[in-house]
């Protein structure tokens, strides 16, 4: 209690930038205080964490499969082709290519596992440590399918 009233003696003198800095050094207590009514279901966030994870890992196996043939290269350009710069005639800005049917199959897959696992989980107690789980392994197998030296045989390009 004194040491609670001598701080706020002391910070009435103090100059400005000090009573800023203690007011932002304070900051994250703020948001530690809570909600007065926090949820009790986790399910909608859960569906949320873990479409991310879908949705790279659906990035990253799209791009192996355009690179297998060409005719699915084109294919996945063409559904891409919605983003500006897919097909950029200009040599100065040039243009995407079949990398916008990927971020476009990656944008698919993670708003449609999203919308269904948010339908499914919707009032369901799901484990947030089995959700980091299965979000760390999607994201950590679409960063490893990028690394060249464990899929020698698809030459990314």
């Amino acid at each position: 209690m004194s040491r609670q009233k001598y701080r706020s003696e002391e910070l009435q003198f103090a100059p400005l930038y000090s009573r800023i800095w203690q007011r932002l050094k304070n900051f994250p207590g703020i948001l530690a205080a809570g909600s007065n009514n926090p949820p009790s279901v986790f399910g909608p966030a859960a569906a949320a964490f873990l479409s991310v994870g879908i949705g790279c890992f659906t990035m990253m196996v799209t791009h192996h499969l355009s690179d297998t043939s060409k005719d699915i290269e084109n294919m996945v350009w063409n559904l891409g082709s919605w983003i500006p710069g897919s097909h950029n005639p200009s040599k100065i800005w040039g243009n995407i290519g079949s990398y916008t049917g990927k971020e476009t199959m990656l944008l698919i897959a993670w708003l449609v596992s999203w919308f269904i696992l948010s339908v499914l989980w919707n009032n369901k107690k799901i484990r947030p440590r089995t959700i980091f789980f299965w979000m760390s392994t999607l994201i950590i197998a679409a960063t490893a399918m990028s690394w060249h030296p464990l899929f020698p045989y698809l030459p990314l390009s």
